[in-house]
């Protein structure tokens, strides 16, 4: 690293620790040159299984990006990673960590693409946020709720970009839907119907010796030590210790683009009440295989949010109002009456913010440091709806939640199921 550089990233460092939001990240080119090595965006990729290994792909194909370094725990995950930047760049020179604290501690980078298990997500991100690095995260942003206030409060303090992997709001589809419904075409919302996956995990494997290539303590990091079972990799999420289900993989999609047309992303529900749910039957899976609950906001607006089968329309956000509703999910967009769809939105209008690819809005804002379209204020609060719902599911009571102060009101127990223990030595 040239002394340019050095100068370059200790003086943007500084700044970050000062708490200045709004200082460029990126030094303009007149400042070092057009070509100088310190204009590009230097990433590092932690937790590189499918979902990071695809959003590494992605940064790669970006010219402003300069992909220096890899983490997993995972000795497989970190051997393809290495190999497809190497690749990339016709080199050598990606290096390689066991530890995600090794990674931030180099001091060089500019920002990392995070897609650990949902319970290693906050303490990897709030360390990286600390150190003065921005981060694209994966969804749901934390396991918890207190988590994600945690979470969001350190971006803020800090003066970080922040960008969730809720890549939907860059779709025009969902952006055109949910720019309808908060230009009121669809009348006064009472309900909206949210569809997530139907689905099940694996089979339930014995308790069998650790692969020579996984470092099963350090997979489990904050939570309890368990033996390991073949669970891993995508069957953890099944396990409430480690994820929430298809249920909290999912809220961060279609129950925040749900919130976004609400014009509820900044908030929460007051009252959230189960409709019942499905557990596995055995084994160490413990997550909601069908799910089904209500949140009502103050508005009076109810949100319903189930597995597809329970659904009217299936997967997608359905909002419905006094004149009509309109669907949106991946695989287009509907509405009654039909002619909503042929509605355009004038000057004077509300106009989301627009967005049609999530990883460029990243690495744009990183530049300019204004707000990305998916921040980590807003993916809080898509994630807690799920996490209140979780709560209202397993207790089996209605959980009335002040969302301002994000706390469950006369109920202890619920109370308690905001937050979790951290197995020593993890702490934020």
């Amino acid at each position: 690293m040239n002394h340019t550089e050095v100068s370059r990233r200790s003086f943007l460092k500084g700044a970050a620790i000062a708490g200045s939001a709004f200082f460029p990240n990126i030094v303009p080119s007149t400042v070092f040159g057009a070509n100088a090595p310190s204009n590009r965006i230097v990433m590092a990729g932690v937790g590189l299984g499918g979902m990071g290994s695809g959003n590494m792909r992605s940064f790669l194909n970006k010219q402003e990006v300069q992909f220096v370094a890899v983490c997993d725990v995972d000795a497989g995950h970190l051997k393809n990673a290495k190999e497809t930047v190497d690749k990339k760049y016709g080199n050598n020179d990606c290096k390689t960590y066991h530890d995600y604290r090794e990674v931030i501690a180099r001091g060089d980078l500019d920002a990392i693409s995070q897609a650990t298990p949902d319970h290693w997500h906050t303490l990897v991100a709030v360390a990286a946020l600390r150190a003065g690095i921005d981060m694209y995260g994966e969804k749901p942003i934390t396991h918890d709720l207190r988590e994600g206030r945690v979470l969001a409060n350190t971006c803020r303090k800090f003066g970080r970009v922040w960008q969730t992997g809720s890549w939907q709001r860059s779709q025009e589809n969902f952006h055109l839907a949910a720019e309808l419904v908060r230009n009121g075409r669809v009348g006064r919302i009472h309900t909206v119907e949210v569809g997530l996956p139907d689905g099940r995990p694996g089979e339930i494997k014995p308790v069998e010796p650790v692969p020579a290539d996984m470092d099963w303590d350090f997979w489990l990091g904050p939570t309890a030590w368990r033996p390991f079972q073949g669970v891993a990799h995508w069957n953890w999420r099944w396990v409430l210790d480690w994820g929430g289900g298809q249920m909290m993989d999912w809220i961060g999609h279609h129950a925040d683009i749900a919130q976004w047309g609400l014009g509820t992303e900044r908030t929460g529900p007051v009252e959230i009440e189960s409709n019942g749910c499905e557990l596995p039957a055995d084994g160490i899976y413990d997550a909601p295989v069908a799910y089904k609950f209500t949140a009502t906001f103050a508005s009076g607006v109810k949100m319903v949010v189930a597995n597809a089968k329970q659904q009217p329309k299936g997967m997608g956000a359905r909002w419905i109002g006094d004149r009509g509703w309109i669907w949106v999910d991946r695989s287009g967009i509907d509405a009654e009456p039909k002619s909503l769809l042929r509605e355009r939105i004038g000057p004077n209008e509300i106009h989301l913010y627009k967005s049609r690819d999530h990883h460029q809005n990243f690495l744009d804002c990183v530049r300019t440091r204004r707000e990305t379209i998916t921040p980590a204020e807003v993916a809080h609060r898509s994630a807690s709806v799920g996490h209140l719902g979780q709560i209202a599911m397993m207790t089996g009571r209605k959980i009335r939640f002040n969302p301002a102060a994000e706390e469950i009101l006369n109920d202890p127990g619920a109370s308690a199921m905001l937050g979790r223990a951290y197995r020593e030595p993890w702490a934020l």
